[in-house]
């Protein structure tokens, strides 16, 4: 840990880790081992960083967010294990709303992301550079986000889905698709994701069942889901589907095709 850097001694630091020149590190950080953090890093109060991430220069973790309703409460921001946050990457702290911002393990968030406050970025997420994601968004486990996309507030994107560069996202993206053009649209499955993700052709074969009658029925949403739960076989990723599609609180993209 040598070097020129500012760690307060109110800061929790765990074992093995480096700590570039001229990064500063505020009280009520806790920091897990075997670190990477280079130089001119600024980590804020309220920064909780787990063991093995990797944080990059110009990076900011935990300051405040740029929401005029934040009084000052006590928040947090939370990086998963083994995330990598890269150069000029910005992870705000929660608000009232939410408390946290929780950003999860084995992510890559490429350079110049914004990550707002109370967001909730799952496991394995890929955010490209340039990408700006507004407060209270959720994106689930194993997301592609294409690079310089601006995601609306409070949006949901699913989990292994494929987001288009350059994309401006303002309603939810189901789970298992490819999403891309303007405005926002499905263009398909995300195969290619699912196979490397590990899932079956019969796994794919049900999303896609689902996904022909949501999409390519030109049935209104309410009886595409209708016609899904009526004639599909119950399994756990209909229902996954499903569940997101009546849980949207922005409506869900529509089909392109």
């Amino acid at each position: 840990m040598a070097g020129m850097y500012n760690v307060s001694k109110e800061a929790k630091i765990g074992n093995n880790v480096h700590i570039g020149d001229f990064s500063t590190i505020y009280e009520d950080v806790e920091i897990g081992d075997n670190c990477v953090i280079y130089g001119n890093v600024t980590i804020f109060p309220g920064a909780r960083i787990g063991s093995g991430v990797t944080i990059f220069p110009g990076a900011v973790v935990s300051a405040i967010p740029q929401d005029l309703k934040f009084k000052g409460e006590y928040t947090n921001a939370f990086v998963g294990d083994g995330t990598t946050l890269r150069e000029c990457v910005t992870v705000n702290r929660g608000t009232s709303a939410k408390g946290k911002t929780v950003v999860g393990s084995n992510c890559l968030l490429m350079a110049y992301t914004h990550v707002a406050h109370d967001c909730v970025l799952g496991n394995r997420v890929i955010v490209s550079n340039a990408s700006q994601i507004g407060g209270e968004v959720q994106i689930d486990d194993a997301a592609v986000i294409g690079g310089g996309s601006m995601i609306h507030q409070f949006c949901h994107l699913g989990r292994n889905i494929m987001l288009q560069g350059g994309a401006l996202v303002n309603k939810d993206i189901p789970p298992f698709v490819k999403a891309a053009r303007e405005p926002i649209s499905y263009v398909g499955l995300n195969t290619i994701g699912l196979h490397r993700n590990g899932f079956t052709d019969e796994q794919i074969k049900i999303i896609s069942d689902v996904y022909r009658v949501l999409y390519l029925s030109d049935l209104n949403v309410t009886n595409a889901v209708k016609l899904i739960e009526e004639t599909l076989p119950q399994t756990e990723l209909r229902d996954e589907i499903v569940a997101f599609i009546n849980g949207s609180t922005r409506g869900v993209i529509r089909s392109a095709i």
